[in-house]
């Protein structure tokens, strides 16, 4: 009897607390934020139902009214690049004051370790960080939370680029938003969103993913880690086996401590994860487009990267509801030990079907970077040139401006007696050897599918001349097709070669589809 006249209480006052609630906007708006020039940006937040909210920015006025849940959006009609402006949300029981807000280019820079990578760990960081006094340039980053259930916030606060904030920013996303700075001379606003080793799924809607047959094995899986994972245990046995090597006379350890297990439920790995978790909050603020740099966590599954990485795109602006925005993103580096040889490799795998991506879907790009990596480090530190060749992509595609943005790329191959003549697109001033004149990291085959190391010269500025004296009638040709080639291939604007091959012969990857 208690129990019933308690709860009409407990459901009044709650009642009463939600009509007088505070009115709350997400991080994503606040002081120094950048707002995307020349097109509409949604403005939104939470509120009492029903309650009434005006948005005022720039000689704008916008009115709304709060749904049942507390849920309001405005749209703000285009700005003009510049400012600093200010921005007034009022409610009737509060009201919001943003100042120092820019209108120019706004970038999201997403993906795994090397997006995230910061600035201080870079080639030069010291130069980098001494000079990085830029107050146009704005940034924000987003907290790495793994969940199954949508977040509609995240802690985190826009800040003026300066020496002190920039050193643990993303180092690609700050020097590629710093040449956007220099070329077009309007504010540029970075959000920062990457998780290091995350996999392409975990940036999917989960219900996405398992309406999609290509990944029902895939699915299955996690269905079956859902239902068994018992992280409370995985504890218990890792604690018992560093209680054990701890025990062990330090001459008599033959291997490392043990590592923490993670726990996979709420890591970067589950589908659903990263999009509920980190991706969902941001959505729908008004972008120019993305920077993407991830690949190495799925690099196993290579051929099911072939739609999964177009779909995870396609899925982004389908929930962004602004169109297909650019998406630019770096092909995998060069890593482990170099290899002149023929080699059948997931990382040359997976570089083919980021390529393959380019002719999957509109507005896209894809920034080659063979010639970047460190054997010793999956983490190369040169990402000033990574930046750089995201930035052409942006400056011609975007941008308009006249600039190289692609290295030579395969057209066409012709066969003629022991010799195949090879045609590329993209050969900006012309084909060139860089470092020895003998052009390196080719290989040649017969019908039996069998390579070798090939020769190979330039013979004009689109086309190259490949074969082998141990290939007396061959069919097909791979360039830099290992984790980590020989290779030397570039345009005379000094953009590299895309590796690629003519055959398509299977894969080691194909046909695995789950982890």
């Amino acid at each position: 009897m208690l129990l019933r006249s308690f709860f009409p209480v407990v459901v009044a006052l709650l009642f009463n607390i939600m009509l007088n609630a505070q009115m709350r906007l997400p991080a994503i708006f606040g002081d120094h934020m950048v707002l995307q020039q020349k097109q509409s940006n949604p403005v939104w937040g939470w509120a009492s139902p029903g309650e009434n909210v005006n948005v005022e920015i720039y000689g704008q006025s916008h009115s709304t009214k709060a749904d049942q849940q507390g849920y309001w959006k405005i749209k703000l009609r285009p700005i003009p690049a510049g400012g600093p402006y200010q921005m007034f949300i009022k409610g009737e029981k509060s009201k919001f004051f943003f100042d120092d807000v820019l209108v120019g280019e706004v970038w999201i820079c997403s993906g795994q370790s090397n997006m995230q990578w910061p600035l201080i760990n870079t080639n030069s960081a010291e130069l980098a960080i001494m000079t990085a006094k830029y107050p146009n340039i704005r940034l924000i980053t987003v907290p790495l939370v793994g969940t199954q259930e949508a977040r509609n916030d995240f802690e985190g606060a826009w800040t003026t680029c300066s020496p002190e904030t920039v050193r643990d920013f993303s180092a690609v996303g700050y020097l590629f938003g710093r040449r956007l700075h220099h070329a077009l001379d309007v504010p540029i606003g970075l959000i920062d969103n990457a998780w290091g080793g995350s996999s392409a799924e975990a940036w999917v809607r989960k219900d996405v993913m398992e309406k999609d047959d290509q990944y029902t094995e895939l699915m299955a899986w996690w269905k079956d880690q859902e239902l068994n994972f018992d992280f409370d245990k995985e504890l218990e046995n890792w604690e018992k086996e560093v209680a054990e090597w701890e025990a062990t006379e330090e001459e008599d350890r033959s291997y490392r401590r043990p590592n923490r297990p993670r726990n996979i439920m709420v890591g970067q790995h589950r589908p659903g994860n990263i999009y509920n978790g980190v991706l969902h909050p941001t959505i729908g603020y008004g972008i120019k487009g993305v920077i993407w740099y991830q690949g190495e966590s799925n690099a196993g599954r290579a051929y099911q990267y072939r739609d999964l990485f177009p779909m995870m795109i396609q899925h982004w602006r389908d929930e962004w509801g602004q169109g297909d925005f650019p998406f630019y993103y770096v092909q995998l580096a060069d890593f482990q030990a170099e290899k002149d040889e023929p080699d059948d490799s997931n990382w040359a795998e997976l570089r083919e079907a980021q390529t393959m991506t380019m002719d999957r879907l509109p507005n896209v790009g894809q920034a080659v970077i063979i010639d970047v990596g460190e054997g010793r480090d999956i983490h190369p530190r040169n990402k000033q040139t990574v930046a750089n060749r995201l930035a052409r992509w942006a400056l011609a595609k975007d941008y308009n401006k006249d600039i190289q943005f692609m290295g030579p790329t395969y057209s066409s191959l012709k066969i003629d007696g022991n010799k195949i003549t090879i045609t590329f697109n993209n050969e900006g001033k012309g084909l060139y050897a860089f470092d020895t004149q003998e052009p390196q990291g080719f290989t040649i085959a017969g019908a039996d599918q069998k390579f070798v190391h090939a020769e190979a010269t330039i013979i004009s500025s689109t086309q190259m001349e490949i074969w082998s004296e141990q290939i007396e009638n061959p069919v097909a040709v791979r360039y830099a097709w290992a984790t980590n080639p020989v290779c030397n291939m570039y345009n005379r604007d000094g953009l590299p070669m895309t590796p690629f091959r003519t055959d398509d012969w299977p894969g080691i990857t194909l046909g695995k589809n789950s982890r």
